[in-house]
């Protein structure tokens, strides 16, 4: 790992380290060339007022502690790719705010892959929500459509395991660090993603997941994919949230059509009134992003 890499994988471990404190922080020095990572230097950028408004308690961010933890991921099976690097999946620099790092674990060369399709929808997903999925998947599967999503309970978790169980590939991106599975539910699918698939998270793995990451997550399920298809969401989702940033970022939304009786369904059915194409089947899906 070269110096600079090393330096900024340092920053982000910084308590409460915020995008636009790395941002601010590169803007000075852009190759870190004056940049150490240590109490004192943190507590500089803290005067100097570049870093979050709430102030971070410094209390054990030593160098050498520091570097050795970051050394162990290694040892751990995390890489850790930063936005500088080829790894980087490329749609996903294109968002507004791209993640600076994504400290992965799995088959990292997913993110390589032609053609990632975000999957979101309710935690509590109905038999017609599961039906779809079956459904809907093996043709995605066979023209080798990757199947992005959150690895929340519900149809996240059903999109992850039903790319597994037809052979294709799916990568997970967390709330939270890789250490901190949430929620516990899915610990044991979480594993085993991290063994043939790939789950990844914009956070150190011993960041514990916070309310807001889940939004912030959202962001890079829907920047790294092609296009976003929402199965089953209430009128107030997290799925819309993820729907909204494809939007802004100028790609594809599908949306499965619901029941007007059926309240899981009702935000499907207005992201359609909105413009999103309504699906049927696989080749709906296919014909757009391919």
């Amino acid at each position: 790992m070269d110096e600079f890499k090393e330096k900024l994988i340092a920053l982000l471990h910084y308590p409460n380290c915020t995008w636009n404190y790395v941002y601010q922080v590169l803007k000075k020095d852009p190759k870190l060339q004056n940049f150490q990572p240590s109490p004192a230097s943190l507590q500089l950028e803290l005067s100097l007022g570049a870093a979050p408004a709430s102030k971070p308690i410094i209390t054990s961010l030593y160098p050498d502690s520091l570097h050795e933890q970051i050394r162990q991921y290694q040892s751990n099976d995390i890489s850790v790719i930063t936005i500088f690097d080829t790894e980087y999946p490329p749609y996903l620099k294109e968002i507004y705010q791209p993640p600076w790092a994504l400290f992965v674990k799995g088959n990292v060369s997913l993110l390589k892959k032609e053609t990632l399709l975000a999957v979101v929808g309710s935690r509590q997903a109905t038999q017609y929500g599961k039906n779809a999925i079956r459904l809907i998947f093996p043709e995605l599967i066979e023209n080798d459509i990757v199947i992005v999503s959150g690895l929340a309970r519900g149809i996240d978790a059903l999109a992850h395991e039903y790319a597994v169980k037809n052979g294709g590939h799916t990568i997970a991106v967390i709330a939270g660090g890789l250490y901190h599975i949430y929620p516990k539910e899915n610990l044991n699918l979480a594993m085993e993603l991290m063994k043939t698939q790939l789950v990844v998270s914009e956070y150190p793995p011993n960041t514990k997941p916070q309310r807001w990451h889940f939004p912030a997550r959202n962001r890079i399920i829907s920047g790294m994919s092609r296009g976003t298809f929402i199965i089953e969401a209430k009128r107030k989702s997290g799925s819309l949230i993820t729907a909204n940033y494809a939007v802004n970022e100028g790609r594809e939304v599908f949306s499965l059509p619901g029941s007007i009786f059926n309240p899981f369904s009702v935000g499907a059915n207005e992201l359609i009134q909105q413009g999103a194409k309504l699906v049927t089947c696989a080749s709906d899906i296919l014909e757009e992003i391919r």
